[in-house]
């Protein structure tokens, strides 16, 4: 992008600021919600996990605070190059994790503020955050639609996962309204439970969308290049998160379905799990399509990086979640070897992020204007 001429690489540039850096509050949210909920079931390491979900809190409030500024005034500064960003069909889809990002704030704020802050504080946040992050994830994700729609440019070969963040935004909000039907009054209760099944429809439907578009862009074209290959991870987002919020809904919605609500939520519960199903199936593939990259040589780094942390939080909490609900401790020594693989990806996403902010590299002004075919995949390696 020609407004990006000149910028210097070795020190912060607003002008360059990427619309993907929410994306940390994300992955990093994600990984204290998982410690909150002690998977396993160890009594003895109970004491460490809460721990570990406490300090985890406070880098995503943290990172929450520092990224907002300069994403608001990037946007007030340099209004040019941030709208064509949000033009661009490869990173303006990662402008949706602000809304998400304020979601996956708020849940941790109700999962993990309890231990921390008290009861009416954490009420405070999420009900704030939710009031913020709902209208904003509903405007972002028509936006970015319409931005779609209004354009006569976009080729089939810029369909990414990327464009899995705006609807699995859309499927975060039943997770940050379902705490607050806890203290509502009945009518509200009803209200808020309205409102969680239809954004977890909205979210849902518009994944199956992009589902197919990206379906369609693998099979039929050459695989996107190095660069975006982290984003083929992020369906399992909608999968995982679509399961856990079924599960949620439900559970918090007893009181509004009476004698149906063991139906109800056996009927999420199966729901859940065919989603998650399907997660079990991305993943594998994912990984097989990963190995492939990797044999071409190491990823270059970007901040699709963190794509490798909060998708795969989301099937690690669903998985926990449906291990529960059905009882089963295998199901939940799972969960437990994906923890443990979120923490180790998270580690090196985080450390490989600290050191591009303090080489400059994350600042660079790169963006990529169009995506080119991994190697030996195109028509000429036939």
């Amino acid at each position: 992008m020609s407004g990006y001429k000149g910028a210097r690489r070795s020190g912060f540039c607003l002008r360059c600021f990427h619309p993907g850096w929410f994306a940390a509050v994300m992955g990093t949210g994600i990984v204290g919600i998982a410690f909150a909920a002690n998977p396993g079931n160890w009594s003895q390491l109970q004491g460490g996990a809460n721990d570990a979900a406490r300090v985890m809190a406070v880098i995503t409030a943290v990172l929450f605070v520092g990224l907002a500024g300069p994403y608001a005034l990037r946007w007030l500064r340099y209004p040019k190059e941030a709208l064509a960003d949000f033009r661009n069909p490869l990173v303006g889809p990662l402008y949706a994790t602000v809304p998400a990002g304020m979601l996956v704030a708020a849940v941790v704020a109700s999962s993990v503020g309890p231990l921390l802050v008290s009861p009416a504080v954490v009420y405070d946040l999420v009900f704030w955050l939710a009031w913020l992050g709902v209208p904003l994830t509903f405007v972002v994700g028509v936006a970015f639609v319409y931005s779609l729609m209004s354009s006569r440019s976009t080729a089939m070969e810029a369909v990414n996962g990327a464009w899995f963040i705006p609807p699995v935004a859309n499927i975060v909000v039943p997770l940050v309204l379902v705490p607050l039907m806890t203290h509502a009054d009945p009518a509200t209760a009803r209200l808020l439970l309205l409102t969680s099944y239809a954004f977890w429809g909205m979210g849902f439907v518009l994944f199956l969308l992009v589902l197919s578009l990206l379906h369609d862009r693998l099979v039929l074209h050459p695989l996107p290049q190095a660069a975006m290959a982290p984003s083929l991870v992020i369906g399992l987002g909608p999968v995982g998160v679509g399961a856990l919020a079924l599960i949620k809904i439900s559970a918090a919605g007893a009181p509004v379905f009476g004698s149906l609500a063991p139906t109800i939520g056996l009927i999420s519960l199966i729901a859940g799990s065919i989603l998650w199903g399907f997660g079990l199936w991305w993943f594998a593939a994912a990984a097989v399509v990963m190995v492939r990259y990797l044999a071409q040589g190491p990823l270059p780094y970007g901040m699709g990086w963190w794509a490798f942390t909060f998708p795969l939080g989301a099937f690690t909490m669903a998985t926990l979640a449906l291990a529960r609900g059905w009882q089963l401790a295998y199901v939940d020594y799972l969960a437990v070897g994906l923890v443990v693989l979120l923490v180790l990806l998270w580690l090196m996403v985080a450390v490989r992020t600290v050191w591009a902010t303090v080489t400059g590299e994350a600042w660079a002004p790169n963006r990529p204007a169009a995506a080119q075919p991994l190697p030996g995949t195109g028509p000429a390696a036939a």
